[in-house]
């Protein structure tokens, strides 16, 4: 078998598990979710999301970049993952004692005396995912997504029935918070009995300032990314009330399950595979335009799909009480449809060592969002203007992450808005027709109409697919196809030894 072949099913395979292991366990996290969200309250969720805006900021000082530099690597020594490693935990213990001593600032500032709790207690799962930082990069470096679903499904399968009985036991948001602590411990317990890997007591210098050299860049970048992705989250707790904040919360949330489920899939995959073509520009562009391609078709239908039956599925699920968070929903699903388009470019970036680059755009997106962003507070827009900000800004940002993908790829902008342009006409008709079912036509109760919009929105999606000869979908189908054969094959093996 040549390299290209084998590299395609290698990676066919590690988007087939990626992506499993995306789909399973945000169903997991969203079934959760909808328990909590039926027996806890708006404020809790808006408690948690004040403090998950520091812990969030925290984590990406100890993911720094340099974990993209070992996967980037093709030999990687012990000392190169033992010296990361290390430079991660102390990193981790340091925000940790930082955020400890910070809890009564934020607590003042946000005028919740009861952060100081619980970020002092939230805060640990910085040190514990630390333990688990280099355990999945080798996994990641392997394209071993087989395991990797396996412990994140588990895990989040566990802290979610903790979670649920703390609920029920009246916890209020601290169900909330050792949901986040046990999903992370039993992430890293999980992951090093897996890799069975084990750091040496060794920090080699040289190894340190090679990484710092790659990921100091990227770092900078995911920094600016994450101050810019939570300042929603810290105007809106601070200028409205907790309850608002919750609302917005458990929007963004479903939204992130949806858009991350097939963002993080792609970029993960996308990342070694690509680096992998990094030398052949040929291979390079076909792998880069692939991916692009079949990403998209799948995000589009998927994101504008949610947003056509949002007012049917958000009372159904979390129930009339988060009413309230439907438009909010809508409009973060329309920035998260091109997530995806974000992370393959800007992976591009990353494998092509154009760290410079990546930092530069990440400062540029994110001056151009906060001047939106500014606009909508100056004008009283309330918290849909501050969405409404985001959503432009995702739009403006593909054509900033994407100008330089010709010179690096040979792949343009325009190229890859032609590319995908059928799959945009096809999903935007998909999803008008199933907003029209589901708010004029249908007279039935929640779950009948949701269950009618979403055949009539896969039926309708295929039906233009076909029509207009769109290639992904055969791609697709191939995928699939024999995953189905393997299943039917073991039910009926299965069926076989019961008889």
């Amino acid at each position: 078998m040549n390299k290209q072949a084998s590299l395609k099913n290698k990676t066919i395979s590690g988007m087939i598990w990626s992506f499993s292991e995306r789909i399973s366990t945000q169903i997991v996290q969203l079934i959760v979710q909808v328990v909590l969200a039926r027996l806890l309250v708006p404020e809790d969720f808006g408690l948690l999301g004040m403090i998950m805006v520091f812990i969030a900021l925290s984590q990406t000082f100890v993911d720094n970049g340099f974990t993209k530099g070992l996967v980037r690597e093709h030999n990687s020594t012990e000392e190169d993952y033992s010296t990361v490693f290390f430079f991660n935990l102390a990193a981790a213990i340091a925000l940790y004692i930082t955020l400890f001593f910070s809890a009564e600032g934020i607590s003042i500032f946000f005028e919740e005396p009861q952060l100081v709790s619980l970020i002092r207690v939230i805060g640990v799962v910085l040190v514990i995912n630390a333990f688990g930082l280099i355990q999945r990069t080798i996994l990641i470096k392997k394209m071993n997504f087989k395991t990797e679903t396996k412990i994140n499904l588990a895990s989040s399968l566990s802290a979610g029935v903790i979670a649920i009985f703390l609920a029920l036991r009246g916890a209020g948001v601290w169900a909330l918070v050792f949901q986040k602590i046990f999903m992370q411990f039993f992430q890293a317990l999980l992951l090093t009995f897996s890799n069975r890997w084990l750091p040496s007591l060794v920090f080699n210098v040289e190894s340190f300032k090679r990484f710092f050299s790659f990921g100091w860049k990227l770092f900078a970048s995911s920094l600016i990314g994450n101050l810019y992705k939570e300042i929603n989250q810290v105007i809106i707790g601070r200028m409205f009330l907790a309850t608002d904040l919750g609302f917005y919360t458990n929007a963004k949330k479903l939204k992130d399950t949806a858009a991350n489920s097939i963002t993080q899939s792609v970029q993960k995959v996308s990342y070694p595979v690509l680096s992998s073509l990094q030398d052949d520009p040929t291979l390079l562009k076909k792998g880069y335009q692939k991916i692009i391609k079949n990403a998209v078709y799948i995000t589009f239908p998927f994101m504008l799909g949610l947003m056509a039956i949002a007012p049917t599925m958000i009372p159904l699920f979390l129930g009339e009480q988060w009413a309230s968070s439907i438009g909010y929903f809508q409009i973060l699903c329309l920035a998260g449809a091109l997530y995806p388009l974000h992370a393959i470019n800007l992976n591009i970036l990353q494998v092509k060592g154009r760290t410079d680059l990546f930092l530069k755009f990440e400062i540029v997106k994110k001056v151009v969002g906060l001047t939106l962003i500014v606009v909508s507070v100056v004008l009283e827009l309330g918290i849909e203007g501050l969405l409404w900000a985001t959503v432009i800004n995702s739009y403006i940002s593909f054509f900033i992450n994407s100008s330089n993908s010709k010179e690096l790829a040979n792949y343009s902008s325009l190229e890859q808005l032609k590319d995908i342009g059928k799959t945009a006409f096809n999903s935007i008709l998909m999803t008008i027709g199933v907003y029209i079912i589901g708010t004029n036509v249908l007279p039935f109760g929640y779950f009948l109409t949701l269950i009618i919009q979403v055949c009539s929105g896969v039926a309708l999606y295929v039906t233009l697919s076909l029509l207009f000869k769109v290639e992904e979908f055969t791609t697709i189908l191939n995928i699939i196809k024999p995953l189905v054969v393997r299943v039917l094959k073991r039910g009926h093996s299965n069926f076989k030894i019961f008889k």
